[in-house]
């Protein structure tokens, strides 16, 4: 079994989520300034925890489907973001991330899905990793990118969210291209 998970970046830990997670939590998908780039609205502290408890248990299934662990700044318990890697496809994931505001720019983000990515390849053996990515989300785009992912395409209409439905870019990169 595959639990707990702790990855170590140069800016960033990665480790499982806490039921003591839930105020840092809240801060980042409570706060419409980073849920804005997200698949969802702005979230309560009620279903913050659902969140946090949430990922507590699924981290604990066998088989595991998922990777959802908390980006902490190396040496720090604080939970600064998020980073995930949800299986999708036979050898397949989808990452996902976001950072709370108040750290952007710091580099968390792209150290966490560096870290992550590194590990589905390494050691989950996964053959592709593809995120989903807001047109309007220039920041994560260019993270991506830097990290030598390729756009594949638009997915139209792809989540619904703020009211309204958002495409999103698509973008993967495969094993062999992998360069952390």
């Amino acid at each position: 079994m595959t639990y707990p998970i702790h990855l170590i970046g140069d800016q960033v830990a990665l480790r499982e989520f806490a039921p003591t997670d839930v105020d840092d939590v809240l801060a980042i998908i409570g706060d419409d300034q980073v849920t804005r780039w997200l698949s969802f609205d702005s979230r309560s502290r009620a279903e913050a925890v659902a969140m946090v408890d949430g990922a507590v248990t699924r981290a604990q299934e066998q088989p595991r489907t998922e990777y959802y662990l908390a980006v902490t700044p190396k040496g720090e318990d604080r939970v600064v973001g998020f980073a995930r890697i949800a299986f999708a496809g036979t050898r397949a994931g989808k990452l996902g991330y976001a950072i709370a505001a108040q750290e952007w720019g710091r580099g968390y983000a792209t150290d966490a899905a560096r870290c992550l990515t590194s590990y589905a390849f390494a050691e989950l053996g996964l053959h592709r990793v593809s995120a989903a990515i807001g047109p309007s989300n220039l920041s994560s785009i260019a993270l991506v990118e830097r990290l030598g992912f390729q756009r594949e395409g638009v997915l139209r209409d792809h989540v619904h969210t703020n009211g309204s439905w958002r495409d999103s870019v698509l973008y993967s990169v495969l094993e062999s291209e992998w360069r952390p």
